[in-house]
């Protein structure tokens, strides 16, 4: 059972880290690049000069760095792989869900909303040069919001009493009720604007790469719970 966890986890965490990384140098990298130029101050919120004169003089787009993003998202979504289906085999196991690519769907909207939606109400993707709280402060309720909503989004899928949900409606709050740590004051050289639309960008990107996580990874399980002969719950 652990082998078959591990090859579905690797192969769908793996192709779905590839799709990260394409979607993020296309999209979300951009974005990226542009806010550096004002923290590295080749560019000045109102100032005159442009985006391309400022890329000129800069060098433009770094392979390495490319290269990288494209191994660490790699990376980063075998992980995420791993947790998704180890979850899927034991609700299958426990006879709680079918698990087949429609349902891994659902899955991977779960995970999205659990790993980015969620912590992104009170702490949106961040650029360069913007003003935040204390690292570890962040680190901690981001870590403390992943947990309570994973549990919310069990007891809401698996739950089977109105106990159950509303437990799972007290944990989707918890974490927005405490309040996620802030900066004290708001200031920095990177326009609002960019903020804006890097953290729509790195959120839409998201969704759209858990959806292809779980689809995989439900395709991937059934297979191979089909192929050993083992029935799934309808």
């Amino acid at each position: 059972m652990l082998g078959r966890i591990l090859t579905s986890a690797v192969i769908a965490g793996f192709a779905a880290g590839l799709v990260a990384a394409l979607l993020q140098l296309v999209f979300v990298q951009p974005v990226l690049l542009h806010a550096e130029l004002y923290e590295g101050g080749e560019l000045i919120h109102f100032g005159a000069d442009s985006i391309v004169s400022a890329q000129q003089r800069t060098g433009g787009v770094d392979l390495l760095r490319d290269g990288l993003s494209v191994l660490f998202s790699a990376l980063v979504y075998v992980g995420y792989g791993l947790i998704l289906t180890a979850a899927m085999a034991m609700a299958s196991a426990r006879g709680l869900a079918r698990v087949d690519p429609r349902a891994g769907i659902v899955w991977g909207i779960a995970g999205w909303v659990t790993v980015q939606f969620a912590p992104a109400i009170g702490l949106p993707p961040e650029l360069p040069g913007v003003a935040a709280a204390d690292l570890a402060a962040r680190q901690a309720w981001w870590a403390g919001t992943v947990v309570s909503t994973g549990l919310a989004c069990a007891l809401l899928a698996l739950g089977r009493s109105w106990m159950a949900w509303g437990a799972a409606i007290v944990l989707f709050l918890l974490p927005h009720l405490i309040g996620a740590p802030q900066p004290e004051i708001y200031t920095g050289p990177t326009p609002p604007e960019l903020a804006g639309e890097f953290a729509a960008r790195a959120l839409g990107v998201g969704l759209a790469v858990w959806v292809c996580l779980g689809a995989l990874a439900g395709a991937l399980w059934s297979r191979e719970m089909r192929d050993a002969g083992i029935a799934q719950p309808a």
